[in-house]
């Protein structure tokens, strides 16, 4: 565990990865207040990303895991701990959404830094990659959703195209990133900080 305060007045800097997706990779960086408990991070991730907020995750720490409180899943309580008291510059760890599909995050902790006035935290200061669709399979799912979509003769073209609600394959872009989205979304999820 960090020995560096969980100071309101320190920011953290955070790349998170989504590991087993490529071309192109999925990741951002964001800033947020070393307070911040981990409930809260986990709904930051989830607007950052664009994930829909509809499966269980866990933050591991190490050996530690951290959760929604849950007898039977033995997770510590997640609002009970902030990101300032697990971590320092360096610190790596994990954060699985949807145990069924296992979207798997690396974080890495960049740097610690002084808070600017006129920011509102969380931020996104970086992003490459647009999430994948959720309950698409995981990272093989995925990569077989691409391949499907990349294909128009193949079997399934058309099917997957209703499902994610397309009318032409054109109009899905694993490149783009919706900023403006995740900006609001990440607003929201500090509105009550």
């Amino acid at each position: 565990m960090s020995q560096h305060s969980p100071a309101h007045n320190v920011i953290v800097q955070i790349k998170v990865k989504l590991l087993g997706v490529s071309k192109p990779p999925v990741w951002r960086e964001l800033q947020l207040r070393a307070d911040t408990q981990l409930d809260q991070l986990h709904e930051i991730l989830q607007a950052a990303l664009g994930w829909q907020n509809s499966h269980m995750h866990v933050f591991t720490f190490a050996d530690e895991e951290f959760g929604v409180r849950d007898p039977e899943l033995g997770h510590a309580d997640e609002r009970k701990v902030t990101l300032g008291e697990l971590t320092d510059i360096g610190a790596r760890f994990r954060y699985t959404y949807d145990f069924g599909d296992d979207w798997e995050h690396e974080i890495l902790v960049e740097d610690l830094l002084d808070p600017d006035p006129e920011t509102h935290y969380p931020t996104l200061v970086a992003s490459k990659g647009a999430c994948p669709p959720e309950d698409c399979g995981g990272t093989w799912g995925y990569a077989n959703l691409k391949a499907i979509l990349a294909d128009p003769n193949h079997d399934e073209h058309q099917d997957m195209l209703e499902w994610l609600g397309l009318t032409d394959a054109s109009d899905f872009d694993p490149t783009a990133v919706p900023t403006e989205d995740i900006a609001y979304e990440l607003a929201l999820s500090g509105a009550s900080r």
